[in-house]
């Protein structure tokens, strides 16, 4: 399985579950540190939204809340600015040993779905099971939609999408995970092979606004989805400066769309890895425009576009990319 940056890309929604809060508890301590702040945080669009913060008194912590979703996902962090500890929260106190060292050795009681999420990936840490075969088998479990929605979106088919959601339990059905996955569908549907590409406005690093269809006419172009924070797309970037400057004279042109959220990295990345194309960015991280656009659920993605601005091929990278360009653009 190729390595990715799971985008798994979802519109910002107002979070709604089938089941009602009974009360968060969450109570615990971190290891190694006896002072500081612990954040509790909403998992929201692969981003975590800080919804609360205690002092640590001795190392330990707690958070209790009555106006919590419940079951849902979570995130602990001293720091609201890096990595979470992902907690998939019941409606059962839960109890945390938070390893600031390495969250993911963290040790959780309390939260069956935890148990159930950290047993998943210890089993299949490269998610290459059959997601279908784990949706029957937990119909009404929020992990298998999650996983659904996170980690076998992006390389499944509109169909196979729909057949997946169709074994979910109904009580699943009205959760943000399964709304965009609806929604997915249809804009994968209407960004197939063989569709007008819909145009779109972004700024530049100088904050120029530029088009997409500005750039369409003279041959094939590759709409090109990345983020100087993503290590698999930094590592194809080599690849696209190959197909470049081997074809760009023969027609062939990059329109790189960035989902980055620092101007500065997005800036530094373009000129260490020599991207020499037109660059856009509305710096807004997984809530890019483009790519809810175009439903890009991990990255790197691209697009390869006609001059008419038809989509004729989806995610060609390495070489793959430098064959279908020589078939489309032969030398003369």
């Amino acid at each position: 399985m190729k390595t990715k940056s799971y985008l798994l890309f979802a519109a910002t929604a107002t979070l709604l579950t089938a089941c009602q809060s009974q009360g968060l508890s969450v109570s615990g301590q971190v290891e190694g540190v006896a002072e500081g702040m612990v954040y509790l945080q909403k998992f929201d669009n692969k981003m975590y939204q800080t919804l609360d913060s205690v002092k640590l008194v001795d190392g330990k912590f707690s958070f209790n809340k009555s106006d919590a979703v419940l079951p849902e996902i979570y995130g602990l962090t001293l720091d609201p600015n890096k990595s979470s500890l992902m907690l998939f929260l019941d409606k059962q106190p839960v109890t945390v040993t938070l390893d600031v060292a390495n969250y993911n050795k963290s040790v959780v009681k309390g939260s069956a779905l935890q148990d159930e999420f950290v047993a998943f990936n210890e089993k299949d840490p490269e998610m290459e099971s059959d997601i279908t075969a784990y949706i029957k088998d937990h119909p009404k479990s929020l992990v298998a939609t999650y996983l659904l929605y996170r980690n076998y979106a992006y390389r499944m088919t509109p169909e196979a999408i729909r057949a997946a959601v169709a074994l979910l339990d109904p009580s699943l059905h009205s959760t943000p995970y399964v709304q965009v996955l609806n929604e997915l569908v249809v804009t994968m549907e209407s960004v197939a092979v063989g569709k007008k590409a819909p145009d779109f406005t972004a700024p530049d690093p100088e904050g120029n606004p530029v088009s997409l269809y500005s750039k369409l006419g003279r041959g094939y172009l590759l709409l090109d989805f990345w983020a100087s924070w993503c290590g698999p797309c930094r590592r194809e970037n080599p690849n696209v400066v190959k197909a470049y400057n081997t074809f760009k004279d023969r027609g062939f042109d990059v329109f790189g769309v960035s989902l980055d959220k620092s101007k500065k990295g997005w800036e530094a990345a373009i000129a260490k890895d020599s991207l020499t194309w037109t660059h856009v960015s509305d710096l807004r991280y997984w809530d890019s425009a483009p790519a809810k656009l175009y439903g890009i659920r991990a990255i790197p993605s691209n697009i390869l576009i006609d001059k008419d601005g038809i989509i004729v091929a989806k995610n060609v990278e390495g070489e793959e990319l430098q064959q279908k360009l020589a078939e489309l653009m032969p030398a003369k």
